[in-house]
Parts: structure tokens; C-alpha cells; sequence
């Protein structure tokens, strides 16, 4: 990639983190038809652990880990649970494409949750992109048609709006909190609460499942790190529409490895929402308009916090550009 230009590189690097994302899914998607949701988060928290551990250990900032605002971090915490748990349902029991469409409501769920949280004007233009892809979203469930409501369809839509509460809360306090406060509160209550929980849904684990539950924790990681990356040569603008690429993914496993074969109803409502959701990325980069914009960039359908790996990796790359004296 060496002699790629900065986008170029951005972009294919996004596509990568992206890809790898779109594999970790499967494996939590495999094992979401043997353990509950509490305890594949268990396990995979428990695995994430050494990874937070070597991150804490690099931070040279000498500070306490108590939050300096407890009721922002405490909503990134609920935003993470209702992530991770509505996440690993939806994946057990729906199509990956269609949790792949509910979970792209995401960045026009910030849309709206910005305007109380971040004090967001919304105007005409992105009010009518919201309500544009909220419209492909009744395309892909047609109530009343032969698909029906289920309890995993209403997983996904928490998934996705537990995903964009956690980024708009992170955001919020951003640049307040240390980012090991970020990583490690959401880690530590679902540990302990899923712990707790955990008796009641216990499945003896193979070695072979306890493997697959580290290499979720692993391939996560690799993929946050990679999206880092890309961020880090590219523009948002060109990055962040990269994260749409795992519908095709989720469309060539899906097909290859679970016999699902998305109908066109589902294909015609993803594209809508995807294209609402570009809009809203590409006109706020372009017209400098949200203060916003950056949330885009950092959902997160799992409990290791890669929305905050990626925003530290983002904010690193704000505090080289000339000008910038921000600690």
C-alpha cells in the first residue's frame, strides 16, 4: 500500500477492518446457536480482558480511572449492554443481512439522539435522510406482507440504538474522559453482570467453543486496530462509508456457510438505508456542519470497546495536525 494515496489507502484499509468485522460476525453468529447472549458475552469479555490490560499498561497518562462524569459513562455502559446482548440475538436468530440492514438505522439513530445530547440543529436535509432510511427499513420488515415482526428484529433495532446511545454518550465526554475510563467501565459491568447472570443459561463449553469465544475477542481487536488505521491515512468521508461493505460479506456468507439468500424487498431496503446513511456522512464532512460527525465512525456491536480504540486512534491523529495543542 505503500505507494497508494492517503484516501486510497484509508479506504482499502477500511475495507479490510470491515471484512474482519463482517468474520467476527460469523463466529458469534455460530455460536449464538448453542449459548445465550449472556454467556457469549461472558466468555468474550473474559477474553478481551488481556487486550485491555496491555492497552491500560501502554497509557502514559497519569490519572484516576474514576469518571469525571458518571452519568455520560454510565449511559455508554447501558448503550454497550443493550449492544452486545440485542447483537448476539439478532445474529443467532435472523438472516445476516437483515441484521446487517437494522443495525445500519445507526448513524440515523445519532442523527436524532446528537440534537438532546449534543445540542444538533436538525435541519430539513438530514431530517428528510433519517425518514428516508427509516422508510427503507419498512421496505426490508413490509408489516403486513409475509415477513413478520419478530422478537429478533426488535433485537437488531436495540443493537443499533444501545450502539449509537454508547457513541453519542462518548462523544459527549470525549474530551473529558481518559479513554481507559471509556474502555474499561463497558468491559467491567458486563463482566459482572453477565457473570451474575450466567448460571441461569450455563452450557458446558468445549475447548473447541472456548477457542472460537478467543477468536471473536481476537478478531475484534484486529479489526478495531485496522480501522484505526484507516482512519488515520484517509478522510472520514472516505473511510466511513467503508462500513457498508459488510453487507456484501454478509451476503456471500450468509449465502455460502448458512443457506440464506436475502429476497430483493430486503436488498431494495438496504440499499435505501445504506444511501440515507452516506448522505448524512458525506454532506456533514463536506459542509462542516456537526459537530457530531466523528460519532459516525465509532459504533461498536461488541463489548471490547473498538468504538473507543477507533476514537482514540482518530484523536491521535487530531493531535499531530499542525496547530492542534490539545492534550
Amino acid at each position: 500500500m505503500a505507494n497508494l494515496s492517503p484516501n486510497l489507502k484509508g479506504a482499502a484499509l477500511g475495507l479490510l477492518g470491515f471484512a474482519i468485522f463482517a468474520t467476527n460476525d460469523i463466529v458469534v453468529k455460530v455460536l449464538g446457536q448453542t449459548y445465550a447472549p449472556v454467556q457469549t458475552l461472558f466468555f468474550i469479555v473474559l477474553f478481551g480482558f488481556p487486550v485491555a490490560l496491555v492497552m491500560l499498561v501502554s497509557d502514559p497518562t497519569e490519572a484516576s480511572l474514576r469518571p469525571r462524569h458518571p452519568l455520560w459513562v454510565g449511559l455508554r455502559v447501558f448503550g454497550y449492554l443493550v449492544n452486545s446482548i440485542c447483537g448476539f440475538y439478532a445474529f443467532a436468530v435472523l438472516p445476516l443481512t437483515e441484521v446487517y440492514s437494522l443495525l445500519f438505522t445507526g448513524p440515523l439513530m445519532i442523527t436524532l439522539l446528537a440534537v438532546p445530547v449534543l445540542g444538533e440543529r436538525l435541519g430539513i436535509q438530514r431530517l428528510g435522510a433519517v425518514l428516508a432510511g427509516f422508510a427503507g427499513v419498512l421496505v426490508v420488515l413490509r408489516p403486513g406482507g409475509d415477513m413478520a415482526l419478530s422478537l429478533g428484529h426488535l433485537a437488531a433495532f436495540g443493537a443499533a440504538f444501545g450502539g449509537s446511545l454508547a457513541a453519542v454518550s462518548g462523544r459527549k465526554v470525549g474530551e473529558d474522559e481518559r479513554s481507559a475510563v471509556l474502555l474499561l467501565y463497558p468491559m467491567l459491568a458486563a463482566f459482572v453482570l453477565s457473570g451474575i447472570a450466567l448460571p441461569t443459561v450455563y452450557q458446558p463449553v468445549p475447548l473447541d467453543h472456548l477457542m472460537l469465544f478467543a477468536l471473536v475477542a481476537a478478531l475484534n481487536f484486529a479489526a478495531s486496530l485496522t480501522v484505526i488505521a484507516a482512519f488515520r491515512a484517509g478522510e472520514a468521508a472516505v473511510v466511513s462509508p467503508m462500513n457498508y461493505s459488510q453487507i456484501l460479506w454478509a451476503t456471500a456468507f450468509g449465502a455460502l456457510l448458512f443457506g440464506e439468500h436475502p429476497d430483493p424487498a430486503t436488498l431494495m431496503g438496504s440499499a435505501i438505508i445504506i444511501a440515507s446513511g452516506l448522505y448524512i456522512v458525506i454532506r456533514e464532512r463536506i459542509g462542516k456542519r456537526s459537530v457530531a460527525r466523528p460519532v459516525l465512525t465509532t459504533l461498536s456491536r461488541l463489548p471490547i470497546a473498538p468504538a473507543t480504540l477507533r476514537s482514540m486512534g482518530l484523536r491521535k491523529r487530531a493531535a499531530k495536525r499542525p496547530g492542534n495543542n490539545k492534550p
